[in-house]
């Protein structure tokens, strides 16, 4: 059980308890943790707490008896519960915890009782019964319930199961008994209740001798032990599910009648075993309730040769009841056997897997009784034949046959295209999923590899190709569990290698992950987004709803054809996708941020946001099945992601790349004003040197490294699962390292670049404002060649034009400046840099200490290399650390 699973149990179970305040559940949850074992509890361990909680109850016959009910039905990981509640009750503090909360819970029950009850009053009536009549009316409503308690909820349970099991086939219905089977109770084979063996008057037996009361009597048994009432003893009707029990004649002599009721337990074995196998070879039942029923029958029909040979020996007047008794005796340990399993899956409700379970928990109790061990060997045998047939179409083709809902592995109406398309789709995790219930107990080790060799097999199945497994053997029962195990191991094997080897070689998942993934998801390709960048660029500045996506789809065509991308054989995959919300929206809905303005940008519609093509951009690709298993759409989200961040990325790098360009023009005028334009260049190489920092370090500290150790585990993979997780953890560690599954660290970062944009948009327009390209192309101009070279004197003129134009260029400058406030306000944009830039590598040197992320200290040392800001980081940490409240001692 996982470290998650264990927590929500937990919780669940305290807020079930209504338990309030404490220690919470934290500590609970490391107690279970340390108590894990790894060994299935033992019956002896488990009778051991059995009695230990019976000793510690007040009612200590209520749990015992709530205990037999619940081991009676076969309940799974009772005896392990029992053992944890018996080591609860050695911790006196849980106990307290938990009493504390008792009463409130008592009265809360009490009340809602009160509330919820209703006062019945029998109606007045002005006539009143006589006795007779109500004696009649007794004796209707009687006979009315005893001949329907059984049948209504037998009809009822057949039903329930019957449209169940049509629900899941719904193209093939389950066949139906016609229902005169059931209306027809002489059929049943046991005893009819109200009729009786003749329709002569019986001589009262208490006026026979003895000899003819024992012959009279040996009569009466042999039809009794075949389900037939006798003169002198008869079948009592049935209450529930309670065993048969018979009414004697009180005239009987006391030595006879009691040699009778040693012999009436085989009768009352009798007729709940052939109540079982009639009721349970109904089409509802499943297969393996009915090859149970076969092999009793099986025993029932020598058994009915017995009877039939001692009818011959009472015929002859050589039976007497002596030697009834002790004929019937070996028989009456068998039926016994019997009628406690027909019992057991009774109650229970068991089927298909359960009732495997049941059989083999009886056959390895039994390990002193040979003979009772080697029937319930007979009989688990014989059921387990129709389940291990499901069972070796599973783990031998990939295909589930299991009309009846009875096989540990349940599958689901799911399509595979959707795996693509829809995020939350779980095609391989919900198409086919193991149903606890029906696992058989000797096969609970092995639950995961046959759910993983059925599926392995059914992918490739799926695909068109033919899956014949060359180790295919029968699968027998035995107690010996390492026989089916280590076939079950070689077909998972088989199985694992032949998807893997499908998905390897075959489909190419390495080549589309290396080739096309790592190149346009993960910028792996340099040339191909310069060009596709310097291509869309005017594009991409558009409001979303103004890009016509084909211009961009030829346009990435372009780039592709004209880069080294040209050779990647999947290059046709690559699609455009521009996203209806901005990639902080995406990241917050994907981390479900509980705060009140992440909660309003969840919310807002995408058509509130006005996002330009650069917000919205991203790339999609088309992977088509099977290899839609790996990379699948919540995979490609997460690749859409990380791009997304490092398109924005270099997006933001050109940007201050191009105000380097325009600073470097501007840089020869003699500005008087140049401390302020130095700033602003300070500025600009600060934030420059900062977002290229960023790229080398998701690049080639967190993306690099983590795919070459993605690599080499695809190589060392032995099935897909392993694949699945290794590409998940890459996918997984790269998001938490580049800084995306982090909220604090994401919405500093994306005010950090949101700094650098507004800062390259307030240096374009300025730059743009004082007009210098188009007035040095115009001063530049060379002479005409028509003329010749020019002279000294037009030379002369020309660099005083230059010289006055700078002037003039300088003053617009100098007038731009004080007119404009830019000087507050390019350091203004330092403040704002700085700060966030200082609040982000506050944040990672603590997440990096107190998190263990120690990959996050790269950027640490990248961003402040020769210390400029740890005088400022060691303040703030001295800071903060005054504020902190003072450790308590732990107890």
């Amino acid at each position: 059980m996982s470290e998650f699973r264990i927590h929500h149990d937990v919780n669940e179970l305290l807020s079930l308890l209504r338990v309030h305040g404490g220690e919470g559940a934290e500590v609970y949850i490391e107690l279970l943790q340390k108590n894990r074992t790894p060994y299935v509890t033992t019956n002896v361990s488990a009778h051991s707490a059995k009695v230990k909680i019976a000793e510690f109850s007040r009612t200590p016959e209520d749990f015992l008896k709530k205990y037999d009910e619940l081991k009676s039905k076969n309940t799974r990981h009772l005896d392990s519960l029992v053992y944890l509640l018996s080591k609860l009750t050695e911790d006196k503090e849980t106990l307290h915890y938990l009493q504390q909360n008792a009463k409130e819970r008592a009265e809360l029950a009490a009340n809602t009782a009160t509330s919820s009850s209703t006062n019945f009053s029998i109606p007045s009536s002005t006539s009143k019964m006589s006795l007779q009549e109500l004696e009649e009316l007794r004796k209707q409503l009687g006979s009315v319930t005893a001949s329907s308690s059984a049948q209504q909820p037998l009809e009822l349970t057949r039903k329930i199961l019957r449209d169940k099991q049509n629900k899941k086939n719904s193209g093939q219905p389950i066949p139906v008994f016609p229902s005169w089977v059931y209306e027809r109770p002489a059929l049943i084979g046991d005893f009819l209740i109200g009729t009786s063996l003749g329709t002569d008057t019986t001589v009262p037996i208490g006026t026979l001798p003895l000899a003819s009361q024992e012959s009279m009597i040996v009569e009466d048994l042999l039809y009794v032990l075949i389900g037939v009432d006798g003169r002198y003893i008869t079948a009592q009707a049935l209450v529930g599910r309670q065993n048969r029990a018979f009414a004697l004649d009180p005239n009987l002599d006391l030595s006879i009648k009691e040699l009778v009721t040693r012999i009436l337990p085989v009768a009352a074995s009798y007729s709940a075993v052939t109540r079982f196998i009639e009721e349970k070879s109904s089409f509802e039942y499943g297969q393996v309730n009915h090859a149970l029923a076969a092999a009793m029958r099986t025993l029932i029909k020598e058994y009915m040769i017995l009877i039939t040979q001692l009818e011959h020996l009472q015929r002859q007047g050589l039976l007497s009841l002596q030697k009834l008794w002790f004929y019937i005796q070996p028989t009456m340990r068998t039926l016994e056997i019997l009628a406690s399993l027909a019992t057991s899956v009774d109650k229970g409700e068991c089927m298909g897997g359960s009732t495997l379970s049941l059989l083999h928990d009886k056959t390895f109790n039994y390990t002193g009784d040979s003979q009772a061990q080697e029937l319930c060997l007979y009989l688990t045998k014989a059921a387990s034949v129709p389940y291990f047939e499901i069972l070796e179409k599973w783990i031998y083709r990939g295909i589930i046959n299991d009309p009846y809902s009875e096989f540990m592995v349940e599958e689901h109406e799911l399509q595979k295209e959707k795996i693509q398309e829809d995020y939350n789709d779980k095609y391989w995790d919900q198409r086919y999923t193991v149903v606890q219930q029906q696992i058989p107990s000797f096969l609970q080790k092995m639950a995961d590899k046959i759910l993983s060799t059925g599926k392995y097999l059914n992918v490739v199945r799926e695909c068109g190709r033919d899956v014949t497994c060359p180790v295919a053997k029968e699968v027998i029962y035995t107690l010996k569990e390492r026989a089916y195990v280590e076939q079950i191991e070689k077909a998972y094997n088989y199985a694992s290698k032949v998807l893997l080897d499908f998905l390897m070689e075959e489909k190419e998942l390495v080549a589309h992950l290396s080739r096309s993934i790592k190149h346009y998801f993960l910028m792996d390709q340099g040339d191909f987004f310069v060009h596709f960048m310097d291509l869309t660029e005017e594009e991409l500045k558009k409001p979303v709803d103004d890009i016509i996506t084909t211009r961009l789809e030829a346009l990435l065509e372009l780039a592709l054809r004209m880069s080294t991308a040209n050779t990647d054989p999947f290059k046709d995959d690559l699609k455009i996708d521009l996203m209806p919300h901005d990639l902080i929206t995406q990241l917050l809905r994907v981390l479900a941020i509980e705060t009140k303005q992440e909660k309003a940008i969840i919310s807002a519609e995408p058509t509130e946001l006005t996002l330009s093509g650069l917000e919205a951009f991203s790339f999609d690709y088309i992977v088509k099945w099977p290899l839609s298993l790996i990379i699948n759409r919540k995979a490609l989200t997460r690749y859409q992601m990380l791009f997304r961040h490092m398109f924005y990325c270099k997006h933001v790098e050109r940007q201050l790349c191009n105000v380097w360009i325009s600073n470097k023009t501007a840089k020869q005028f003699s500005l008087h004003s140049a401390k302020w334009f130095a700033g602003a260049f300070t500025l600009r190489q600060r934030m420059l040197n900062f977002v290229q920092n960023i790229q080398y370090y998701m690049m080639f500290e967190v993306m690099e490294p983590t795919w070459h150790i993605l690599e080499k585990n695809l190589k060392l993979a032995s099935n897909i699962d392993d694949v699945l997780s290794h590409h998940t953890s890459f996918l997984d560690n790269c998001l938490k390292d580049c800084m995306l599954t982090n909220p604090e660290l994401l919405k500093i970062f994306s005010k950090l670049m949101s700094v650098c944009v507004m800062f390259t948009n307030c240096m374009q327009r300025f730059t743009q404002s004082m007009k210098l390209d188009r007035e040095m192309e115009r001063l530049t101009l060379e002479h005409g060649t028509m003329l010749g070279p020019p002279t000294e004197e037009e030379r002369a003129e020309e660099a005083a034009k230059k010289k006055l134009t700078n002037k003039l260029l300088a003053e617009h400058a100098d007038s731009l400046h004080l007119t404009s406030g830019f000087e507050a306000t390019i350091n203004k944009f330092d403040s704002n840099f700085s700060t966030h830039l200082l609040d982000l590598l506050d944040k990672l040197s603590v997440y990096s200490t107190n998190d263990c992320e120690h990959s996050m200290l790269n950027i640490i040392y990248r961003l402040d290399f020769n210390g400029f800001y740890t005088e400022r980081l060691e303040h703030m940490s001295a800071e903060r650390s005054q504020k902190a409240p003072p450790l308590l001692p732990r107890l």
